[in-house]
């Protein structure tokens, strides 16, 4: 999914942050830029909040100028659905004559608009919701998009990379991955795997991670209990031809270990990436109910480096172990992997504190995921 070199830039950027925690720069930036979608999802119900609120375009140029951003900053255009904002087009212009290094999400429900946003304004990658076969996606999304997101893979495919997202959840099945993997090895693309969690921002209201009798997994039309040897059936589970894509099999097997309570990791993503809401509001991650502030009452570089901040990013960084959300998690993942490749582990936890993949805290990664 990355290069040598986001690797390595990522690497300065996690330097840089923690011994400067006030003048950090950011990786990645992400403008939930409005809650308008066309969809109604199961696992997330952005599409029902009322009012409508966008961050105007206006207001993004005006974060995009805080210190904190900078031209290596990913940043990310999403919603609802971004191409429902009401000044997309102007939006994506003013990106692709002033920073370049944007993203694009999309649920493809209308392919035109995500052809010609493709066409004329150049993101350098395509993100396409993608969570299982036909049937599932019209169950999971409420919306008949397979074929939509089909088409516009087909249109784009040569112009610019594509990733499709899948999220496992209580509402698809493996079976559905599978079907998606295969999907991606057909058109040479790319595949991000990600894990229904509570997100504060999507108003979930099926509870994520749980084990219990009564909890159930959608599995083509037929519910499947969730029995109390889930976790060791887990990783048996997961279709072999995930092993064939990018950092996606050990954040499956990883996620087994955190949710049996064997795996522990810091979160220092928090000082590294951020999102903002429609509202303008700014949380400290996509996982608590935590807001550091908001965009309409102080800048970005206040809210991101202020004192108060940095306090709770240094508290929270060290403590908190309590999601796996891909944003959050593959971030730590990768930088411990690759730190381990080069420094012994002792070492490591000298300056990143403790950590553990499993439930014996000397194993490394490649003990873990040889």
């Amino acid at each position: 999914m990355y290069s040598i070199r986001d690797y390595v830039n990522r690497g300065f950027m996690f330097a840089n942050n923690t011994v400067f925690p006030h003048r950090k720069k950011l990786s990645t930036l992400m403008f939930y830029s409005t809650n308008l979608c066309n969809s109604k999802c199961k696992h997330c119900f952005v599409w029902a909040q009322r009012p409508t609120v966008h961050i105007s375009k206006a207001k993004m140029v005006e974060v995009m100028n805080s210190k904190c951003v900078s031209k290596n900053t990913t940043v990310g255009l999403e919603g609802g659905e971004f191409l429902l904002h009401p000044e997309a087009n102007d939006i994506m212009q003013w990106f692709s004559e002033n920073h370049k290094n944007f993203e694009l999400l999309s649920n493809c429900l209308q392919p035109r608009k995500v052809v010609d946003a493709v066409k004329n304004y150049a993101p350098k990658r395509l993100y396409l919701s993608l969570d299982g076969r036909r049937e599932t996606y019209l169950y999971m999304r409420g919306a008949d998009g397979f074929d939509k997101v089909i088409q516009v893979v087909e249109a784009c495919k040569d112009r610019v990379p594509i990733s499709l997202m899948f999220t496992l959840s209580p509402y698809n099945s493996f079976d559905d991955l599978d079907f998606v993997v295969e999907i991606a090895k057909k058109y040479g693309i790319d595949i991000r795997i990600g894990i229904y969690n509570n997100i504060d921002f999507f108003d979930t209201v099926d509870a994520a991670h749980m084990i219990e009798e009564e909890s159930v997994i959608n599995h083509g039309g037929s519910d499947k209990p969730l029995k109390d040897d889930y976790l060791t059936s887990f990783v048996n589970d997961i279709p072999a031809n995930v092993k064939d894509t990018s950092e996606n099999y050990d954040f499956l097997v990883l996620y087994n270990e955190w949710r049996a309570g064997k795996l522990k990791l810091n979160c220092y993503s928090i000082f590294d990436s951020l999102v903002i809401h429609p509202n303008g509001n700014v949380p400290l991650c996509q996982n608590l109910d935590m807001t550091m502030g908001n965009i309409y009452e102080k800048s970005l570089d206040e809210i991101y480096n202020g004192k108060e901040s940095v306090k709770l990013q240094k508290k929270q960084a060290r403590t908190c172990n309590r999601c796996w959300v891909n944003f959050h998690r593959k971030y730590d993942i990768v930088l411990l992997r690759s730190l381990e490749k080069f420094i012994p582990k002792p070492v490591i936890q000298l300056f990143y504190g403790k950590y553990q993949w499993t439930d014996n805290p000397r194993l490394t990664y490649l003990d873990v995921l040889p």
